[in-house]
């Protein structure tokens, strides 16, 4: 997915116009719609500031990392999970390995089963998010 289809489709996530994400960027929608539609691409001061208000990483913005952090997510979760990802090792099926494709679809699946555990022992412990 291109940058562009990344930013129009986390705005829209957000309920938000181009508009409203020119401004709270600081630029002139044209400039913003430039960026959705794949014309031009923002600078670096951007991509970082893209990241942080749509709370991805800027890897994902790049369409290098499909991962989508929770909002609640704190430094020490995200590399809880970064750890648990960078685990070396084959994924098996049946004493078989499991490559490309299917072994990206198992990485989601287990995307999702972390941070969703991670939010049920964040709430059954009563831990709340840490301004960082």
């Amino acid at each position: 997915m291109k940058l562009g289809q990344r930013l129009t489709e986390l705005r829209e996530k957000k309920g938000l116009t181009q508009d409203q994400m020119a401004e709270r960027l600081g630029i002139k929608r044209p400039r913003y719609n430039s960026w959705e539609n794949s014309i031009a691409k923002p600078d670096i001061e951007f991509i970082d500031k893209l990241a942080e208000l749509h709370q991805v990483s800027v890897d994902f913005l790049l369409g290098r990392d499909s991962t989508v952090l929770p909002e609640w997510a704190t430094s020490k979760d995200k590399r809880d999970f970064k750890t648990m990802l960078e685990e070396d090792g084959d994924v098996m099926f049946d004493g078989v390995p499991i490559s490309g494709e299917d072994k990206e679809k198992i990485k989601r699946v287990m995307e999702a089963m972390f941070w969703d555990a991670k939010k049920d022992n964040k709430k059954t412990y009563g831990r709340k998010k840490k301004e960082e």
